[in-house]
């Protein structure tokens, strides 16, 4: 199994926390945040990964290089920032593979089962299948709408209570965009799930286990106290 982390972003709302280093290597404990990411994919059955990188990326290239405990890292590097969808775009172009693709945040950590997913993603014969997360409060994250298998809607961020969110992980097959007429620079959510969604009817899957992302202080604080005890 192969994995794509989008690892690119400015991360201005974690800076003051932590300046001067992509959003991926905030420190936990004595380690960046990509390290427990990258060593928990190995340990899900993932091969091989690509990094997609902008922002200050030598500091993600320098410390990681082309391998991170036994797992296989590559590099695409955006010359501009591209979005979401952008990034997306230019790594797929990047795999010589036919073979379902997952695709993650490098600022969120998702404890889930990689090869059921990966196996439900098949036996369902879809094209997108979206990693949702039951939380008791979804006005940061805003909710999915859904069925007993299909993604079939959102609400915008702001509604109370306990809903299903995004969890930012996705499973794609390799050829997912091109049927489709998208920009060089384009947002994932936005400006293709949004209005193409009742074509794509992407499936989903459940996570149960822990979810953080860490894109503000609090949460960022909040990995520091958990993920190293998680990982031992």
């Amino acid at each position: 199994m192969k994995a794509i982390i989008l690892a690119g972003g400015f991360g201005t709302r974690l800076q003051a926390a932590v300046p001067d280093l992509p959003k991926p290597m905030a420190p936990i404990g004595d380690q960046p945040f990509l390290a427990y990411l990258l060593r928990y994919l190995k340990k899900q059955g993932i091969t091989s990964v690509i990094l997609s990188v902008h922002y200050l990326k030598e500091k993600i290239m320098d410390y990681f290089n082309d391998e991170f405990e036994g797992l296989k890292i590559d590099y695409v590097i955006e010359d501009e920032p591209l979005g979401t969808g952008g990034a997306m775009l230019h790594s797929l172009a990047c795999i010589s593979t036919t073979e379902p693709v997952f695709v993650l945040n490098g600022d969120t950590f998702v404890k889930l089962n990689y090869r059921a997913m990966y196996n439900q993603h098949q036996n369902q014969e879809t094209r997108l299948t979206f990693t949702l997360r039951e939380v008791p409060d979804c006005s940061r994250y805003g909710s999915v709408l859904t069925d007993e298998t299909h993604v079939l809607g959102f609400k915008e961020k702001g509604g109370v209570g306990r809903g299903l969110i995004n969890a930012g992980v996705y499973l794609m097959n390799s050829d997912l965009f091109h049927a489709y007429p998208v920009a060089k620079v384009f947002s994932f959510e936005q400006d293709f799930i949004y209005p193409y969604l009742p074509s794509l009817r992407p499936h989903y899957f459940l996570a149960k286990d822990y979810f953080i992302d860490i894109g503000i202080p609090e949460d960022y604080a909040r990995a520091n106290r958990d993920l190293p005890l998680m990982m031992v």
